[in-house]
């Protein structure tokens, strides 16, 4: 499954996720301080500000905050090409595979593309601050905002937008060449020992379908994973700072950082409670292919043989395919309740948390509206089991066949071995 597609998988996806760990330390501790030193944002017309004077009145402390947070954005996309340069480059030249092309430099080019959608996200929600800001100025003291200066806001973020657009449609048209690759690569990995194989119950399934589905659901997964993770890492310090807002909870009083503490404790919760109660989905589904296969196989034998496919002996395949799926269904109906009234209720937690500061006025439309969307955002990264659990659960059991499929042909093989010797 994975052999047959990435060089070393193993070593491969360790050394990702250490050296992905060190790039993120490496720039928190160390390497964002040097941007006014390295960075070539000034290429592009954009430098890092001289520092600001304390008695700088609030349009010059806004207009230096802006100007920092551009160069740094220029600085942080150039330490990322760095970053993903060297990885590539290293697997490149010692991992030696026939598909590293697409394994290594095409998985790199995914997460980069990921990583600026997450980076398009903050962008937005930093947008969405200062135009709900002007909302509330406008609806406050009527003629104050005039249309120009409304509809000059509306259209600056017109260029993030597109700019999104036009990447999330390249990203979708790479995808899926990358998946069909990954399959490529397995079915002729498994088509090479097709004499081995072809005696195995559900062989041609196991390698014209489950490959693309294996591999079009573990990418899938793959690259929502790694969004959470690089969500989390943006927009947990922003929750963190906007958290100073919040004084205190509803029912528990004063918490420190209790926006953070309410994200964390909520999703851990969806999480315990939806994994418990789809805790039965995986063996199911598995054997509910095993049934789809033998029902499938008789068919088809059926085509070529008169004595196959007798209706006796059809309707009692399916009805084990039928008691299945009814089994199947009763495991859904429970989980789907847990779920969905899990999801309803939580879209209302950030307003019950944020209560008691709304009406004491603690902060503006702007803020509030920063608050919501960084809150939605966390909540989702730690999200991640309970809004892919469904997929999750497909994914065990395509693995689960194809785990057993290649158990068989080692054994084949070994078998064949002994034989000849």
């Amino acid at each position: 499954m994975f052999d047959s597609f990435f060089p070393k998988p193993r070593l491969f996806f360790l050394s990702f996720a250490i050296w992905a760990l060190l790039c993120v330390t490496g720039w928190y501790t160390l390497v964002q301080d040097l941007g006014s030193t390295l960075s070539l944002a000034y290429f592009f017309g954009v430098d890092f500000p001289a520092t600001l004077s304390a008695e700088a009145d609030a349009a010059a402390q806004a207009a230096f905050q802006s100007t920092q947070s551009t160069a740094l954005n220029y600085w942080l996309c150039q330490y990322m090409a760095v970053c993903y340069g060297l990885f590539i480059a290293g697997w490149m030249i010692y991992g030696g595979q026939k598909w590293a092309k697409w394994s290594v430099a095409g998985s790199a080019l995914i997460m980069f593309i990921t990583w600026f959608h997450v980076q398009v996200g903050v962008w937005i929600n930093e947008w969405y601050g200062t135009f709900y800001d002007l909302i509330q100025k406008s609806l406050t003291t009527p003629g104050e905002v005039t249309l120009q200066e409304y509809f000059f806001q509306l259209s600056s973020v017109t260029v993030i937008v597109l700019i999104s657009m036009t990447v999330s449609i390249f990203k979708s048209f790479f995808i899926s060449h990358y998946v069909f690759r990954w399959r490529t690569a397995m079915n002729n990995a498994y088509t090479k020992k097709w004499g081995n194989v072809r005696h195995i119950e559900g062989a041609s399934q196991r390698i014209q379908e489950d490959t693309m589905r294996f591999a079009s659901i573990v990418e899938g997964l793959g690259v929502r994973f790694l969004d959470s993770i690089m969500t989390l890492i943006a927009f947990l310090p922003i929750l963190w700072t906007l958290s100073s807002y919040v004084k205190e909870l509803p029912l528990i009083g004063e918490v420190p950082q209790a926006l953070v503490f309410v994200a964390i404790l909520w999703s851990a919760f969806g999480t315990v409670l939806l994994a418990i109660s789809g805790i039965k989905l995986p063996g199911l589904e598995f054997n509910n292919q095993k049934v789809e296969a033998a029902y499938r196989k008789e068919l088809v034998y059926g085509e070529d043989h008169v004595e196959r496919a007798e209706p006796e002996h059809l309707k009692e395949l399916f009805s084990g395919v039928r008691q299945n799926y009814f089994k199947l269904y009763f495991h859904y109906l429970y989980f789907n309740v847990v779920r969905y009234s899990y999801l309803g209720f939580g879209q209302f937690i950030p307003f019950i948390a944020l209560g008691p500061s709304i009406v004491a006025g603690a902060f503006t439309l702007g803020i509030m509206q920063r608050i919501i969307s960084a809150f939605n955002q966390v909540e989702g990264s730690f999200q991640f089991l309970v809004s892919s659990w469904t997929t999750i659960v497909e994914l065990l059991s395509i693995h689960k066949r194809l785990k057993a499929f290649e158990k068989e042909i080692g054994e084949n093989e070994a078998s064949m071995t002994i034989d000849n010797t």
